[in-house]
């Protein structure tokens, strides 16, 4: 059975702060690991009231301290935000001080809304459609043998493995072509999904850090123990999201009974759209979703995300999701 990770942006639920939010971000990671889920990535987003994750490297540092087997990642990091020489640097150190463990995510998105990366720009020349040549720079300066002048020390030798993000063609076009692993935004941009992941397969290129092509899926799942308090759930993440692509950004808030039924149907389109990749429900009904979207995609890996508002809640779905994959590696063995 191929593996599940999980993907967290150590959520602010209404009413609360960061500093719960980081708390309880490290305590799902050790959940998470003792539940045998592969990897705990963080996501870099700014200026979000509901997101804490911003400054990513220091937060996948507080996860990593936390924990002593599951690998910490970022997915990702926004590389036209950063110098790739900071961002190199940054993650040598993450590298010498958990070694082993440590993936770096890439994407080419701010992250924010524009006025926000006006502000995050690292100069005034800075390009998302540099991306490409960031990334190869990035690349050199934690080489063995770097052809740049300058040094990233810690960084220079790391084996930090980079993916490419991405939620369009291109991220699928780069990482073929630099051999790298590609993880799709199906959690939230699946519209190109199975595009991408077609021309990834066909055009990728072995390289030194990847031999045949490797993709992870993004997926969300609000499992509990009814389907019933698993939509439920689910509200708080469709309110969220409402709030965001109608400019009202939020933190995440309390589920809402009948959330759905005061939608318009412009709301009700976009949610069924950039929520395909879901699955909600008891554990059996998320087992069969998990297993059709595995099926129909062909996906080496999922990154599971689950933005519930009570953290024991979120831990729960987690659980369910964990076990839902044992019982599906359990049917795959055929015992």
């Amino acid at each position: 059975m191929i593996p599940f990770s999980i993907l967290d942006l150590s959520p602010i639920a209404e009413g609360s702060n960061p500093s719960t939010s980081f708390r309880n971000t490290l305590d799902l990671a050790q959940h998470g690991e003792r539940w045998g889920y592969q990897r705990y990535w963080l996501a870099e987003h700014h200026g979000m009231p509901g997101i804490a994750s911003a400054a990513t490297a220091v937060v996948m540092a507080h996860v990593a301290g936390g924990t002593s087997t599951i690998r910490v990642g970022a997915g990702g990091i926004m590389l036209p935000n950063h110098s790739p020489l900071v961002i190199a640097e940054q993650f040598g150190t993450l590298e010498a001080l958990f070694p082993g463990r440590i993936d770096l995510g890439l994407g080419r998105a701010p992250g924010s809304d524009q006025t926000t990366a006006r502000a995050l720009r690292r100069n005034l020349e800075s390009d998302a459609d540099a991306f490409p040549q960031d990334v190869l720079e990035l690349q050199d300066y934690m080489s063995d043998n770097p052809r740049q002048r300058v040094l990233a020390v810690p960084g220079k030798g790391a084996k930090v493995p980079l993916w490419i993000l991405g939620s369009s063609t291109f991220g699928a076009q780069l990482a073929a072509h630099l051999g790298l692993p590609f993880a799709f935004a199906s959690h939230f941009a699946p519209q190109m999904m199975m595009q991408a992941l077609s021309l990834y397969r066909a055009n990728f290129q072995p390289s030194a850090q990847l031999a045949k092509p490797y993709v992870m899926l993004g997926f969300n799942v609000f499992a509990a123990d009814s389907d019933e308090e698993a939509h439920f759930r689910a509200t708080s993440m469709q309110q969220a999201f409402v709030n965001l692509r109608t400019g009202r950004p939020s933190q995440l808030p309390p589920p809402k009974a009948g959330y759905l039924d005061t939608l318009g149907l412009p709301e009700r389109a976009m949610l069924d759209s950039v929520l395909s990749c879901t699955a909600i429900g008891a554990p059996a009904t998320v087992s069969a979703q998990l297993r059709d979207f595995i099926a129909r995609t062909g996906a080496d890996e999922l990154m599971i995300t689950s933005q519930i508002y009570d953290h024991a809640q979120r831990l729960r779905s987690y659980e369910i999701t964990a076990e839902a994959r044992q019982a599906l590696a359990r049917a795959e063995a055929g015992l």
